[in-house]
């Protein structure tokens, strides 16, 4: 009996001793300089890999968001900008897509290496805040924060933003710190790395700008040539894209008031407040998980039997907090205030169509922003609770995704924008352009909406023209149009046909017209068919 109940109590040592070894590794590396950055980089590796596979499961009935279709025709040329934006995303996609397919899953694979980008910029903003410890905990929730997982699923410009913004910040807290002109020049490059993403960056470089003016030690920066030489910079290096601005009419700022200016007052403040609501609810989770994770530290269960309330309240204390480097942290609570505040306020004021999208760029900081409180605690164990959390609910997310899929697509068997197979027609149209002239199908026209996926899918990645609207890409030309011929591509319940049909009467007259239905099968499932006006006028002769 004794030999069988010490083997029995060994069995039982040896996982708790184990699961004491891997959390203090973890804890051990994260907070070691010299491996702490090779954590957080395997860390958002991983978080890539898992997360691809899971958008490739939640997606597979799917064709790619139009936004990423136009990615990457706009990568097909490097132009200084396209249409609509600055060229920086463009760019990206044209270098990723050298070298992965455009195929589906190279899309979520893109968009997930960009956000696990942002995620290693994240912490090292938080490394210029908080000690290592508090600033792993800012990854781990910043990888549970959706807009870096669910919500991060197509790459975009706002995309984009989740690196490009959290650079500025980065290289403002260094300048800020420095107060060199080298620092200087750093901050001016990030800057105009960003306006090259998205004008609507101009919100995050207008509040790092008021963060300057209004934090206490401002006249110490001020007086450096960090500043002037970050503003110097930021316009010399914006001066091709402003160079190509003006050749172009200034169109993207064309397109921005077309399409995001509002009459209705009633209206604006409606999508107001479903931004807010919309973007305080995506902040919830992370924030809620990491409470949880604080509150999953031993004595846990003791003290929710005999003091609840401490479960919360010991995770706070007065008094000097060596982990966090209030200089800094006033920083960042001043630019995540004024980015949280003030967009809202302005669509308001100038009647602004706003998008819940814009909120994605702009609350990376939050996490952060809590985290620096001096008066919390972080305890070692949390950081190995917040990443459990994280791993489970990956895994969870994983293995649940095909059958997450199923349910979505037999709750919407009818939702053509999501389900429509446009993939399928543009197959078939390459081929029927191929049967007729055996060339390349140069050109497809037609509404952003029902073209950008014939230029992902087309094995010819046809350019993109749109006409009757004034903020084309600059991919093609009309000239271009009439030369190499085109297939038009429309939807016939889109009020804008008329218009189109009008374009196409006046372009090609002897266009030949036909209509084409498509529908996808999924592992047996049918999708919903779609009809489409199909317009093919052949190159000149």
């Amino acid at each position: 009996m004794s030999t069988t109940s010490i083997s029995s109590a060994r069995t039982r040592v040896k996982p708790r001793v184990s699961f004491d070894r891997f959390r203090a590794w973890l804890v051990a590396y994260a907070t070691a300089p010299s491996a702490r950055l090779w954590l957080v980089i395997q860390l958002a590796i991983l978080h890539a890999v898992i997360w691809t596979f899971i958008l490739i499961n939640l997606k597979a009935a799917q064709d790619v968001h139009m936004d990423v279709a136009e990615a990457y025709g706009w990568g097909q040329k490097f132009l200084w900008g396209y249409g609509k934006h600055p060229p920086l995303s463009g760019w990206i996609a044209g270098l990723w897509f050298r070298v992965f397919p455009a195929a589906d899953w190279a899309t979520y694979a893109l968009a997930m290496a960009t956000v696990s980008t942002g995620m290693v910029i994240c912490w090292l903003v938080a490394m210029r805040v908080v000690d290592a410890r508090r600033a792993f905990l800012v990854v781990v929730m910043v990888a549970l924060y959706p807009i870096f997982n669910f919500k991060g699923f197509k790459y975009n410009p706002d995309l984009l933003q989740l690196v490009t913004l959290p650079l500025v910040v980065l290289a403002y807290l260094n300048a800020f710190e420095k107060r060199s002109w080298q620092s200087g020049i750093w901050l001016g490059l990030a800057g105009a790395l960003a306006l090259m993403t998205k004008y609507w960056v101009l919100t995050m470089i207008g509040a790092v700008g008021l963060a300057a003016l209004i934090h206490p030690e401002r006249t110490k920066f001020l007086l450096s040539p960090a500043p002037w030489v970050a503003i110097a910079t930021m316009v010399l290096a914006m001066i091709p894209h402003i160079v190509w601005l003006a050749d172009a009419h200034f169109v993207p700022l064309t397109y921005a008031g077309d399409t995001y200016s509002l009459e209705d007052a009633s209206e604006v403040r409606q999508l107001v407040f479903g931004y807010v609501l919309h973007n305080a609810a995506l902040l919830a989770l992370p924030v809620a998980l990491a409470a949880l994770a604080m509150a999953w530290v031993p004595p846990w269960l003791t003290l929710l039997m005999r003091a609840p309330s401490r479960i919360v309240t010991r995770a706070w204390a007065r008094g000097v907090n060596p982990g966090v480097d209030v200089s800094q942290a006033r920083n960042i609570w001043i630019i995540q205030l004024i980015v949280a505040v003030g967009p809202p306020l302005g669509a308001l004021a100038f009647s602004i169509y706003m998008k819940t999208d814009w909120g994605i760029s702009l609350f990376f900081l939050v996490p952060l922003a809590l985290v620096a409180i001096p008066a919390l605690r972080v305890q070692s164990a949390v950081l190995f609770n917040i990443t459990a959390i994280w791993f489970v609910l990956s895994v969870a997310t994983l293995a649940a995704s095909p059958w997450i899929a199923a349910r979505e697509m037999a709750a919407n068997t009818g939702n053509t924008a999501t389900y429509g197979a446009r993939s399928e027609l543009a197959r078939e149209l390459t081929q029927a352009w191929h049967t007729r002239f055996a060339s390349r199908w140069a050109i497809v026209a037609g509404t952003m909406e029902s073209i950008q996926p014939m230029v992902f899918y087309s094995p010819d990645h046809p350019a993109a023209f749109t006409p009757n609207e004034a903020w084309s890409s600059g991919l093609t030309s009309l000239d271009d149009v009439k030369t190499y011929g085109f297939i038009g591509v429309f939807d016939p319940t889109d009020g804008r046909l008329p218009a189109f049909e009008k374009w196409v009467s006046e372009i090609a007259p002897n266009a030949e017209r036909m209509v084409m239905t498509t529908r996808r099968f999924t592992h047996g499932k049918a999708g919903p068919s779609m009809t489409w006006n199909i317009y093919i006028a052949p190159p000149a002769k």
